[in-house]
């Protein structure tokens, strides 16, 4: 693709090592976890039955973009010690989003994982303030952005020096409105074929339906991802953002078990 040049330059697959798992090897890495950290009660239960069911990578936020101003928007450093402190207790790694350049130093002494939202995908000194960093970025499509866009995007990450870039899929806004975006699962393979880095998908945010997260998982492995990003949270009817979206930990133990032979017929594994 014209006018990328260090994305184009990776010539080896690349395998980012976070804790226990590994992204973008022969293992499908899972990152599971409710959409927001609410309460410490909240997390410690579903990280506990998440451990139980071998996730490693537990995803949690602590600041929250929202599209209205009066809905819950995180618990700010206070959420970020609480993923901290289950990350103490149950030896997964944390991921979380970062939404400002002025907050990458803080949230970066407690996640293991830094995720750059759809919201924030052209922030572009937000995506130079990443690239300084020596950890795992995730980088979320945008809500409208073409694939160049994206990997654009990607690029100036990697121009700051961080080559830990696990791009993920979450679904773009079309004229559909029965879902609250459009899966463009397709965008998996090309981009697997335009680039080495890691490419991981987030059905929960690009469904908005919990009904629908278990077929395009499905479908994403199928097509190549290199991962999932799951919302699950233990009481998905009390959530206080996206509880529509979540699985219950015992909807998420199933979905693992239908995943298993996709996986196989791949030549990948959970």
């Amino acid at each position: 693709m014209e006018g990328l040049k260090l994305i184009t330059a990776i010539k080896s697959k690349t395998i980012i090592n976070v804790g226990e798992a590994a992204i973008g090897g022969d293992e499908i890495a899972i990152m599971a976890g409710p959409c927001a950290v609410e309460s410490r009660e909240q997390l410690f239960t579903t990280a506990f039955a998440l451990k139980e069911l071998g996730v490693k990578i537990l995803r949690g936020g602590a600041y929250k973009p929202r599209t209205s101003p009066y809905s819950f928007s995180g618990l700010g450093e206070a959420g970020l010690e609480l993923l901290q402190e289950v990350s103490r207790a149950t030896g997964m790694a944390i991921i979380t989003e970062v939404m400002d350049p002025n907050e990458v130093g803080v949230v970066a002494e407690y996640a293991d994982i830094l995720q750059i939202g759809s919201r924030n995908m052209q922030n572009f000194p937000l995506l130079q303030a990443v690239g300084k960093l020596n950890k795992p970025v995730v980088l979320k499509r945008g809500l409208a952005a073409t694939i160049a866009e994206w990997l654009f995007a990607a690029e100036y990450i990697l121009a700051g020096g961080n080559g830990q870039v696990i791009l993920c899929e979450r679904g773009i806004r079309t004229f559909e409105t029965y879902t609250r975006n459009t899966v463009d699962l397709s965008a998996v393979p090309i981009v697997k074929s335009l680039t080495n880095l890691p490419v991981i998908v987030d059905p929960s945010h690009a469904t908005g339906l919990k009904e629908l997260v278990a077929p395009v998982s499905k479908g994403a492995v199928a097509m190549g991802a290199d991962g999932l990003l799951i919302e699950v949270h233990s009481q998905p009817e009390e959530a206080l953002c996206d509880g529509e979206q979540s699985l219950t930990p015992a909807e998420f133990a199933k979905l693992k078990a239908e995943l298993s032979p996709i996986c196989l017929a791949v030549g990948r594994k959970l």
